[in-house]
C-alpha cells in the first residue's frame, strides 16, 4: 500500500505543471523524433491566439507551432516556408500566406497569431507588427494535440526531419479567444500580460521526447 501511494504521488508530481519563466526549449539537431508535447487545458474551442518566441538559423521549411486534430493534421499550424520572408498559417488544413516578414536568422523573434471561427479571419503579428487580416474559414478546434519541434502529418505523429525545428523556443502561450492589439503588444514587450488559459508557459504541463534541453534563456548583456 505504501509503495502504491508513493507511486501515485510520484506520478502526480511528474504531471504537475512547471513554471518555465526564464527558460527555453533547445532543439539542437535535425531529427524526426525530438519533440515536446504540450497538454492543453481545453479540448474544444472556437477561437485561438498563440504567442511564442523563437530563434533559428534554418533556411528550409520548418514548423514553429503545430496543433493537430483527428480531422485535420494542420489544425492550427504556424509554418516557416523556405520562400524568403513568408510565414504560412494553416487552420483546418487550409493555408494562407503572410509575406514581407523580416525573418532574420540567429535572432529572437516574437510571433503571435489570432483566429476565430465566427469571422474565419486569421492574422499574424511578427515582432509586434500586425499583418493584414485574411480569410481562412474553419470550425471549432477539437481534441487538439500540440507539438513543438516537429510538424504533425497525423494526429500526434507523422514527423519529417526536413520539417523539424532546430533552434530555441520560449514563452509559449495559447488562449481560447483573440487577444486585442494592446494585449498582444504587452506580450511582445514582456509586460504585465494575462497568461494563456489553454497553454501557460508559467504553468506548463508537457512531455519531452528525444534530445530536447530545458535551459536558461539566453539574454543579451548590456554594459
Amino acid at each position: 500500500m505504501d509503495f502504491l501511494l508513493l507511486l501515485v504521488l510520484l506520478t502526480a508530481c511528474a504531471a504537475s505543471p512547471r513554471d518555465l519563466s526564464g527558460k527555453m526549449f533547445t532543439f539542437p539537431e535535425e531529427t524526426n523524433t525530438a519533440n515536446v508535447r504540450l497538454t492543453t487545458s481545453r479540448q474544444d474551442f472556437s477561437a485561438v491566439t498563440v504567442c511564442l518566441r523563437s530563434i533559428t538559423d534554418l533556411t528550409r521549411n520548418h514548423m514553429i507551432f503545430s496543433l493537430a486534430m483527428p480531422s485535420a493534421d494542420n489544425g492550427f499550424l504556424i509554418f516557416k516556408s523556405s520562400t524568403s520572408d513568408v510565414i504560412d498559417l494553416y487552420v483546418g488544413n487550409k493555408k494562407v500566406e503572410f509575406g514581407a516578414q523580416d525573418y532574420k536568422l540567429n535572432m529572437w523573434h516574437t510571433i503571435c497569431s489570432t483566429w476565430d471561427s465566427a469571422s474565419g479571419l486569421v492574422q499574424l503579428w511578427y515582432d509586434g507588427k500586425p499583418s493584414i487580416r485574411k480569410f481562412v474559414g474553419g470550425s471549432n478546434i477539437t481534441r487538439p494535440i500540440v507539438i513543438l519541434g516537429q510538424e504533425q502529418d497525423s494526429h500526434g505523429g507523422g514527423f519529417d526531419s526536413k520539417q523539424s525545428f532546430v533552434g530555441m523556443l520560449s514563452d509559449v502561450h495559447m488562449w481560447d479567444y483573440t487577444l486585442s492589439p494592446c494585449e498582444i503588444q504587452r506580450y511582445v514587450d514582456d509586460l504585465n500580460f494575462t497568461p494563456g488559459n489553454v497553454l501557460n508557459w508559467r504553468a506548463l504541463e508537457f512531455q519531452t521526447t528525444g534530445r530536447v534541453l530545458i535551459e536558461d534563456k539566453q539574454l543579451t548583456c548590456h554594459y
